[in-house]
Formats: C-alpha cells, sequence, structure tokens
C-alpha cells in the first residue's frame, strides 16, 4: 500500500477557493486507490476547512524550522509526497530528502506564482508583460528550482506546462498537465439548471486573499460597472467571496446596484441563478475555477484573455472574451439579453467541460505518471542532473539556515 503524505500551505477549503477544490479532487483520486493519506500543514485550521475525517485522510499539524517533522516523517514512512505549492518544498524538502530518501516527490504548482505576481507588478507598473521579465524574477528562480527539485511537478494550465518547456527548457519528464478534474454532467443535471427567463443578474465569486480577485473587484467597481449598469437599468452585480475585509465590503453599493455579499455557502446556488458570470481578470494564472463553476451550471462567462488563459483550448468559449472595456460592455449587453446567443453560450461551457476536462482521462494519467516513474525512479533521477544538483546545495544551504533558526528560537526559550 502507498503511503501519501501532503504537505499542505493552507487546510483545503473547497467552498472557499478553486485551490482548495483542486487539493480534494486529488486527495480523493489517491483515497480511491485505496492508499493511506496523511494531510500535514503549517498553518492554522480556518472556519470552513474540509473535515478529511469524512475521506479516511489523517491530519497532522506541523511546524517549520523544527526537528519534529523529522520524527513524524522518519515514523511515517510515505512512498510519496506531495508538496502543496512551491514553498512547502523549499521548507519541508531537504528534509523530505534527508529522511525518506526513496519517497517520490511530487510538486503541486497550482499555479505559477511567479508568472501571476510578475503580470500584477507589470500591471502596477504599467507596462505590457513579457515572458522575458519572467527569467530576471527572483520568484521565478526560486519556483523553477523547486520544480527540478522534485521528480514530478503537476501543471495545471497546458500554458503553464509550455512555458517551462519552451522558455525555461525543463525537461518534459518532469512534467505532467493535471486541470480540474470534473464528473461528466448528465442530462439529469442538466435539465434542472434554471432557464434563461429564470436568471437575472451578474455575479463573480474569488477568495478576497487572492490578489487577482481583489483586483477584479475594483475594477469592476470603478471602471466596467459603471458603463454596463446604465446600458442595463434593471441589472444587479453580485460579488461573492471568502475572507472580505472591511475595505472589501465598503465596496457595497446598493445604490448602483453593485453588492458585496461575503462568503456564499454554495457557488453552484448563486451562480446557477445568474444570468452571466462577469470577471474581466486583469492579472493571474493557472485556471480559473468560478469559470469551471460558471460552465457546470450553465451560466455563459464574460472574461479578459488572461482570465480565459488555457482554459478551453480550440473550443469556442462560453460567453465574451476581451481586454477592451467598450467592446466587453457592448458584447456582454448582447449576451445579456438575446436568449439565443446566451443559450449557445451555455452549450459551448458543457462542450468544453465534455472534452477538457473529465476525470477519468487526468486521473489515469496522474496514476500512470506516478507508477511509471516510481517503477524506474533511480534512472529518473540520474537523468535530472540539474535537479540533482540543485538538491545538493539546497539540501545544504536550506538545511543549516533551517538548523540555526532551529538553535535561534531554542536559546530565545531559555
Amino acid at each position: 500500500m502507498q503511503q501519501v503524505l501532503v504537505i499542505g500551505y493552507v487546510w483545503p477549503e473547497p467552498n472557499s477557493s478553486a485551490a482548495g477544490t483542486r487539493m480534494l479532487q486529488l486527495l480523493k483520486l489517491f483515497r480511491s486507490q485505496d492508499w493511506k493519506v496523511t494531510f500535514a500543514c503549517p498553518a492554522v485550521k480556518g472556519e470552513f476547512c474540509y473535515d478529511l475525517r469524512q475521506m479516511d485522510i489523517a491530519s497532522k499539524t506541523i511546524q517549520i524550522n523544527d526537528p519534529s517533522f523529522d520524527e513524524f516523517i522518519k515514523k511515517m514512512k510515505p512512498t510519496i509526497v506531495l508538496f502543496d505549492r512551491f514553498m512547502m518544498e523549499e521548507q519541508f524538502g531537504w528534509r523530505v530528502t534527508e529522511h525518506c530518501p526513496n519517497a517520490l516527490r511530487i510538486l503541486d504548482t497550482e499555479d505559477l506564482h511567479s508568472l501571476r505576481k510578475a503580470r500584477h507588478q507589470a500591471l502596477k507598473d504599467g507596462n505590457d508583460f513579457h515572458i522575458d521579465q519572467l527569467k530576471r524574477y527572483n520568484l521565478a528562480q526560486r519556483e523553477i528550482a523547486s520544480i527540478l527539485r522534485c521528480d514530478i511537478s503537476l501543471l495545471i494550465s497546458e500554458i503553464e506546462h509550455d512555458i517551462l518547456i519552451n522558455d525555461f527548457k525543463i525537461d518534459a519528464s518532469l512534467l505532467v498537465y493535471i486541470p480540474f478534474m470534473v464528473e461528466k454532467l448528465s442530462e439529469e443535471h442538466i435539465a434542472t439548471l434554471p432557464r434563461f427567463e429564470e436568471r437575472q443578474h451578474f455575479v463573480t465569486i474569488g477568495n478576497f486573499l487572492h490578489a487577482p480577485n481583489r483586483d477584479l473587484v475594483e475594477y469592476l467597481k470603478k471602471d466596467v460597472w459603471p458603463i454596463l449598469r446604465k446600458k442595463l437599468p434593471k441589472a444587479e452585480m453580485h460579488v461573492y467571496g471568502s475572507y472580505a475585509k472591511e475595505h472589501n465590503l465598503q465596496l457595497n453599493q446598493p445604490k448602483e446596484r453593485f453588492y458585496v455579499k461575503g462568503r456564499a455557502d454554495s457557488a453552484a446556488e448563486v451562480i446557477s441563478k445568474a444570468r452571466i458570470v462577469l470577471a474581466p481578470l486583469r492579472f493571474g494564472a493557472g485556471l480559473k475555477g468560478k469559470f469551471i463553476d460558471g460552465m457546470q451550471n450553465g451560466t455563459p462567462c464574460v472574461t479578459s484573455s488572461i482570465g480565459a488563459e488555457g482554459m478551453h483550448g480550440d473550443f469556442p468559449w462560453n460567453g465574451i472574451i476581451s481586454d477592451d472595456i467598450e467592446t466587453l460592455v457592448t458584447e456582454t449587453v448582447t449576451l445579456y439579453t438575446d436568449k439565443n446567443r446566451w443559450l449557445q453560450a451555455q452549450q459551448d461551457g458543457f462542450v468544453i467541460l465534455e472534452n477538457r476536462y473529465q476525470k477519468e482521462q487526468f486521473q489515469q494519467q496522474l496514476l500512470g505518471k506516478i507508477k511509471n516513474t516510481q517503477t524506474h525512479l533511480e534512472t529518473h533521477r540520474i537523468q535530472n542532473f540539474f535537479g540533482n544538483l540543485l538538491q545538493l546545495h539546497n539540501t545544504k544551504s536550506t538545511k543549516y539556515m533551517s538548523l540555526w533558526i532551529e538553535q535561534k528560537n531554542k536559546n530565545s526559550e531559555q
């Protein structure tokens, strides 16, 4: 039996973030194989974290820069360790390598953090983003180093998979494209969805801890909605998202029909009641869970090129993609009022889900990659020369920095 240790950046909250949904999909896959799974995390458990006991998954709170993790992992003896985001590999990877050298090391990138943050910086600076900027970015160097040190890295977006291969020359054998893995929509589910006439208003949803979502809400409020609401005088903008701060909630303006409503108990419920998901994101990376939710609930989506990046492949988008406000508003009004156009967009969403996100296909790809890499692990690692080189130097530098912090903490306690 495989012993799987997942080292989480945060405790999974599938009803609060797409990252939480993604993590739950991976955990369910591991448990479906009857693998023994332990989820360990250094973060404080939030109010809305998923009860992993429902899946018979053990939970463990761990500490950074603390030797207690060494004893924990030596006792557990995992055969697979999955790091949730590169920061967890940086913090705990050297300990895993030292105490469980034969464990398969998997990195779930979630998205390329460096890509998202570099795009954000370009936006703040008022510049266009070019991929060459990313190569000079310290965060990208850290993230790429983490990918090289691991045996397998999971990429949620084809775009990011291609960037790593074509622009950073990462060997394809180290990468596997695993997008959101969703259930096939049944005819019964589709038949129960609210019809065009039964829906009204616009909705967007996203965790306020995530910078692209915070920026989106401000962009909607200040730039997009003032134009759109004049053309659709009965429509409302409904904003949902966990962990809204006071300044986020202050954007709530009923007189302008702009409502910031905080956390949604059910994303499916609020999205299925809306006529359009409106989310023209100005920066970001990875795939956007709000659009998967939109497609699953038959709700067309209006977004930017960044928002739709990696989502639909060669298939028509289920709504509108535009980076120009005037064009976006004009086409959104048509989509909102034209039933036939709306129904076509809804159908396009069903086609995208059917052809790009069916879980059976990607589950088998991931399981096959894990099995093949474990079978040929020694050869796989020998061929990853630069990964071994980074592993050697990182283990030494990170190890002694961590040990120095450990000793410093002990001295402060005395």
